[in-house]
């Protein structure tokens, strides 16, 4: 995929840029499947332009293959930062308000939704929906295949949660080096592919 997206904007240097953990060792498998991009999406302009990246990379395999690759967006609310907020209990009751994962909403539509929760929930839901409305607004515009996931706790747990989940292939996230603090966080035995933003991408 990285070879095809290389191709289409006429790079020659971005697989060695963008690897930022290699793909551990899985066992051999025939049984095909659709590839998975899982990005660690937050709304900041690294984390939109790395969903855009896999957007492009998505499209690109399609138009060379056929291959249609899911591309996910996971935004999680960290306890950490929200020292009231129970994440038990929030799952809880967002569960009781949706069968599967916190839908997608509209600025209007998010007023009706948390109206049913305690007040100190509705600030970190309410951003959440932000930020997921920026990611499927983004979709649309490619014109791609998505799904969204909201998670709530440790960031580094959470993505591991998800990529073992979607059985992903590459998380993406929106930093360029080996060195960073997320980046150090997944362990050196995350079970897929870690990708960041090449340092030349705005040239």
């Amino acid at each position: 995929m990285l070879v095809r997206l290389q191709s289409a904007i006429g790079r020659d240097d971005l697989t060695e840029q963008m690897v930022l953990l290699p793909e551990s060792k899985k066992p051999f498998s025939q049984a095909f499947k659709s590839p998975k991009i899982i990005v660690a999406y937050h709304g900041s302009p690294n984390s939109h332009t790395a969903l855009d990246i896999a957007f492009c990379i998505a499209q690109q395999t399609r138009l060379a293959t056929n291959v249609q690759v899911n591309v996910q967006a996971v935004y999680v609310v960290e306890n950490q930062h929200n020292q009231f907020l129970d994440s038990s209990n929030l799952e809880s009751q967002v569960s009781q308000l949706s069968q599967s994962n916190l839908p997608i909403l509209t600025p209007s539509k998010s007023r009706g939704t948390t109206q049913y929760l305690p007040k100190e929930y509705i600030l970190p839901l309410e951003q959440a929906d932000r930020v997921l409305w920026q990611a499927r607004s983004l979709a649309k515009e490619w014109q791609s295949y998505f799904k969204s996931h909201l998670r709530f706790g440790c960031v580094a747990t959470e993505l591991k949660n998800v990529v073992e989940l979607e059985a992903a292939d590459i998380l993406f996230l929106g930093c360029k080096s080996v060195n960073h603090t997320m980046v150090k966080m997944l362990g050196s035995n995350f079970p897929c592919t870690v990708l960041g933003i090449p340092h030349s991408i705005n040239e």
